[in-house]
């Protein structure tokens, strides 16, 4: 099963393991199995609005299992890093939580009681209740100078009814009436990540989370192995559309999967084969043979595209069809270069049984391909890079029969 290769889970919590007020299915079974495998469990959220306290209390009382010291929260992320770029006694305009107040209290700094007094610096972190004058407020002090911090830059979060403008949204307003970003404390920065692991002394975690700009992203810049759940804010197809930086290394449909084995993503002459499915990449379209519906399906198509797009910047917009029937005809019938997700990187492929020839008859003494006994030889040439027959278009090309 896929968790057996981790010793510690750092997992989001909206999306993951609740939506809202309920947990997500399956969820709570999937995490209370965790400690009797021998695997740390701890909960790395952007959420700036509840104490640790709070949120271990809440997950309690979903079934759960959560202390205090297993929540690391952005609100503390981000007082610790104001700390580190404004001295003690600095006055601090909060725009966010009570909770988000304590921590910065905590810290040695004051709270501005006005807009109108003179302001060192501002936090800005989610709460329900903020409204256009506390964003005013914001902005007004940082456009006169003082430093700004966002405890995280989340533009949405997944509610029961669906999805909600998130702390980054409210970031976005105060960016567009002051022109300046925000020193970013929580996801996607390591930090809370790297914190997490040393807590819990982990030399292999897996993070888990919804979101390819947070949750993926953070954990692939700490250095981690990383998985996304489809219960939250991703779909299929953001994931097959994502940048390099937030691509994750498994694709969930939730949690209960971690105790499922993982699908090999194998490369064949054909594509990327998961399951069932085959995937292959020409001339920017993705061809898949297999049913929309089937996971295994866009893992392969996710595979196939980013290695034929290894390196982008920015989001991008494949074409996908999904097929069935025969595999698509590999790259050498193009005779183009990157008109195939594997060009080179492709291993030898097992060739179908039904076209290994007597030694004889072997192209290159690479194969032996026998092909039915009402079959003949036709003339033939081998693609250097995937050594299938680079003439042909479908298997029944092949051979005269």
């Amino acid at each position: 099963m896929l968790i057996s290769g981790f010793d510690a889970v750092l997992t989001d919590l909206d999306g993951v393991v609740y939506a809202g007020a309920g947990a997500i299915e399956g969820a709570v079974e999937s995490l209370d199995r965790l400690a009797g495998l021998g695997v740390s469990l701890a909960y790395v959220t952007n959420n700036a609005s509840r104490s640790p306290e709070v949120v271990a209390g809440h997950l309690r009382a979903l079934g759960v299992p959560a202390r205090s010291d297993q929540v690391f929260d952005s609100a503390s992320a981000g007082a610790d890093l104001l700390a580190k770029l404004v001295e003690i006694g600095s006055v601090v305009l909060v725009v966010g939580s009570a909770y988000l107040r304590e921590c910065v209290t905590a810290r040695g700094m004051v709270l501005a009681l006005s807009e109108h007094e003179r302001i060192d610096a501002v936090i800005q972190g989610f709460d329900p209740t903020l409204g256009w004058k506390d964003l005013a407020a914001a902005a007004f002090a940082i456009n006169k100078g003082a430093l700004w911090v966002a405890t995280n830059t989340d533009l949405t979060i997944p509610r029961a009814e669906g999805i909600a403008p998130g702390n980054g949204s409210l970031v976005a307003a105060v960016t567009n009436a002051t022109g300046i970003n925000p020193h970013v404390a929580g996801k996607p920065q390591p930090l809370l990540f790297q914190r997490a692991a040393e807590r819990f002394e982990s030399a292999h975690p897996l993070v888990i989370g919804d979101r390819l700009d947070t949750d993926i992203l953070g954990g692939n810049q700490a250095g981690f192995k990383t998985a996304v759940v489809l219960t939250g804010v991703e779909t299929t197809a953001s994931l097959l559309a994502a940048r390099t930086a937030e691509r994750p290394d498994f694709i969930l449909r939730d949690l209960t999967e971690l105790y499922d084995a993982y699908p090999v993503l194998e490369a064949t002459g054909y594509g990327i084969r998961c399951g069932s499915a085959i995937a292959s990449v020409r001339d920017g379209r993705i061809s898949v043979t297999g049913r929309r519906e089937d996971l295994d399906a866009w893992r392969a198509a996710c595979e196939a595209w980013w290695l034929a797009h290894p390196h982008v910047e920015s989001t991008t917009n494949p074409e996908i069809e999904f097929i069935r029937g025969c595999p698509p005809p590999t790259h050498c019938q193009q005779q183009q270069p990157n008109t195939f997700a594997l060009e080179a990187r492709c291993s030898p492929p097992t060739v179908p049984a039904q076209f290994r020839a007597p030694a004889h008859r072997q192209p290159r003494n690479r194969f032996r391909w026998t092909p039915p006994a009402r079959w003949t030889w036709r003339s033939l040439k081998l693609c250097s890079a995937c050594l299938l027959p680079a003439t042909c278009r479908s298997t029944r090309n092949y051979m005269n029969g």
